[in-house]
């Protein structure tokens, strides 16, 4: 490629940033950019973030950090809701791209988005936050427990939406039961027992839209031990909906943790 190529001869509109990553996006945005030709899901307007908002008393001038926020959808709804702070920690870098795309075509203002790997800066406390949301990145880890350990640490309200490992919806899945679960173990992370389940990506780490970790597997936990481990890390009231175990990469359920003890 020429780099004469990396140039744009239109007029300047958002289209042209959001085109750098044709092809590649999965949200659609929101009113009154609606009419961006981007992706097809409504992760701008995602009635999981409404529900959360409900559930653990709003966002209103609150100090929020989101895990894993893809292309700043969520990061988006969490502004409009009042939030007076948002740090989301990407780590991909093509997605990380994406979340600076939309922020300026959205034209964000409380956001601030970081490109690392949120469970290293989880390790290290030296933010305090008020909530964190944790959406679609627990069944990514190869630790999880260990992620929702450093949750705990750090905010006493969370929204978790994750995939779970269910053996019998599993076996029966198609997407899932060819070759891509090989296998359990048994863990035991600060005094929390529990079973992984080996989940190998294979030919989806060829897609560009891979919007997983940084690694070949990660490990899915059970619905029980999920809310389990949230009690065990001090999480005494828990709230769960949008539970569905038809969903097309596996069983999946969102979680409003908090702690009121």
């Amino acid at each position: 490629m020429d780099i004469i190529d990396e140039y744009v001869t239109t007029y300047p509109c958002p289209q042209n940033a959001i085109d750098i990553v044709r092809g590649e996006w999965i949200s659609r945005f929101p009113p009154p950019c609606g009419q961006l030709e981007a992706g097809g899901m409504p992760l701008f307007q995602d009635s999981r973030i409404n529900w959360a908002a409900e559930r653990l008393g709003g966002f209103e001038g609150l100090s929020i950090l989101e895990l894993g926020p893809l292309e700043g959808g969520h990061s988006y709804m969490l502004e409009q809701k009042g939030a007076a702070r948002v740090v989301a920690i990407e780590a991909n870098r093509r997605a990380f791209v994406k979340c600076l795309i939309a922020k300026e075509v959205l034209q964000l203002k409380k956001v601030q988005f970081r490109l690392g790997d949120f469970v290293e800066f989880l390790r290290q406390p030296d933010e305090s936050f008020d909530v964190c949301i944790a959406s679609g990145v627990l069944y990514h880890m190869q630790n999880p427990v260990e992620l929702l350990s450093l949750i705990a640490a750090r905010v006493n309200r969370l929204m978790l939406w994750t995939h779970y490992y269910d053996e019998e919806i599993i076996k029966a899945h198609p997407n899932l039961k060819k070759g891509h679960f090989t296998g359990q173990q048994q863990a035991v992370f600060d005094g929390f027992h529990h079973s992984l389940h080996r989940l190998n990506y294979l030919d989806s780490l060829k897609s560009p839209k891979f919007a997983g970790a940084g690694s070949v597997f990660s490990h899915w936990m059970t619905r029980s031990d999920i809310l389990a481990a949230l009690e065990h890390f001090g999480f005494d009231h828990l709230e769960i909906a949008f539970e569905n175990k038809g969903h097309q990469h596996g069983p999946c359920f969102a979680v409003a943790a908090s702690k009121l003890s």
